[in-house]
Formats: structure tokens, C-alpha cells, sequence
């Protein structure tokens, strides 16, 4: 009897499945959570949205989330089974799909997290924008805008004056040179949620003293994703 056939045993040089925006933007936008999580999760409660909502299962976009969600790479064989190793290293993981939400992007995916060691919660909204190319528009409720494709900074502090003058001269200090920087706040002098692309990687000594300024309260650094 002939093998059934499956929309994953197209293998390509960068990528598996039936296209980039529904996996490799996919696993991408998952790599970049748990990487602001700081962990594997534990749990997760994924949310596909509009177009997502009505194809990820089709697609096979609810397994490249949970590879990525699981650290593997958008040419990774394993997303076609990535529901046998999830249960194999205990995520759990739940979706949900919301056909109709008219102000977001058509492929976009919410994110819930825990790291069950530390309790540390995380929720990161992303859209795939095609051609494995994601952006990241939200993180724990703070408007964002940054691809993953940079070396990116996420900066929790207090928005206090001269803040972000400060760390901009720190990390030009580092000889590292910052492509974009995108603010988020709470309220004036509330907390305040900087996130910072740059060319190139900052060194840790720099990451180091940006987080001993009793005003800083978090730091995120993220390498270039794959």
C-alpha cells in the first residue's frame, strides 16, 4: 500500500510545507516568543486570527507553532511530527482561532506562555508577513514593531527623563549601531517598554551595566532569529 501523502513532504533549502508565510513566518514568530520568554514554555495558548484562523490546520501551521515553540528551526524535518515531541518534553498547548478581527493583519497569531520553573508569563502577538518574514506588533500588551531579523533589545524600565537618550549612547558606546528604536508606555513617568533593533550584537559586559541602573527593571536581548 502506497504511503499516504502529506502537504509536508514538501522539503525545501530554507523551509517545510506548503508555503513560507504558514510556516517558516510561523516558526519564526514562535522563536522569537520563547525567546522573550526566556525559556521552552511549559503551556501555551495559541490564537490564530482571520486568515490564519480558517487555514492553520490545513496548512500545517498549528504544528510549525509548536516547533517553533519547542526551539527548532524553520528547515527542521521534525515540524511534520512536532505534536509527538511536544507530548514527549510535556507542553502543553491549546488553540484557539478568532475568524473576524478586522484591525488585525490576516495571518497574525497571539501567543500566551509560562515557564512552569519560574512562573513567568508572556504574551506576544506576531503576524507573518510572507516570504518567512514576521513582525512582532505586541508584547504583554505594549505595542511593538520589530522583525527578528536584527538584534533586538527589549528594555523594561521607568520612564524616567533622559532614559532613552541614555541607553542610545550606551549601546553607541558598544559600537553597535541601532536600525530602529520603537517606545511603548504606560502613562507619563509609568512603566515604559523600549524595543531596539541593532546591526550588530551588543556585548554582555554592555547588558551587564544596562542592568544594575536602578531604573531598568528588565532586559531581553535577542540574537538574530533563523
Amino acid at each position: 500500500m502506497a504511503e499516504k501523502s502529506s502537504i509536508f513532504d514538501m522539503i525545501g533549502p530554507v523551509m517545510i510545507g506548503p508555503s513560507s508565510s504558514h510556516t517558516a513566518g510561523v516558526v519564526r514568530i514562535a522563536r522569537a516568543a520563547i525567546r522573550i520568554l526566556g525559556a521552552l514554555p511549559t503551556e501555551a495558548v495559541i490564537t490564530f486570527y482571520n486568515s490564519f484562523a480558517r487555514t492553520y490546520e490545513g496548512h500545517g501551521s498549528d504544528r510549525a507553532i509548536v516547533a517553533g515553540l519547542l526551539g527548532y528551526a524553520p528547515d527542521d524535518t521534525r515540524i511534520r511530527t512536532a505534536f509527538d515531541h511536544a507530548a514527549e518534553t510535556g507542553l502543553k498547548f491549546t488553540f484557539q482561532s478568532v475568524g473576524n478581527a478586522s484591525t488585525m493583519h490576516p495571518n497574525t497569531i497571539k501567543l500566551n506562555l509560562l515557564d512552569g520553573a519560574t512562573g513567568h508569563r508572556v504574551e506576544v502577538v506576531g503576524q507573518s508577513r510572507g516570504g518567512g518574514v514576521i513582525r512582532i506588533v505586541e508584547v504583554d500588551g505594549f505595542p511593538a514593531d520589530f522583525s527578528g531579523a536584527l538584534h533586538t533589545l527589549i528594555i523594561d524600565a521607568h520612564d524616567v527623563p533622559g532614559s532613552i537618550a541614555f541607553i542610545a549612547s550606551v549601546i553607541a558606546h558598544d559600537e553597535c549601531n541601532i536600525a530602529t528604536m520603537f517606545v511603548s508606555r504606560k502613562g507619563r513617568n509609568d512603566a515604559a517598554r523600549q524595543f531596539i533593533e541593532m546591526d550588530s550584537p551588543i556585548k554582555e559586559i554592555t547588558l551587564a551595566y544596562l542592568r544594575q541602573l536602578h531604573w531598568v527593571q528588565r532586559i531581553t536581548y535577542i540574537p538574530t532569529l533563523d
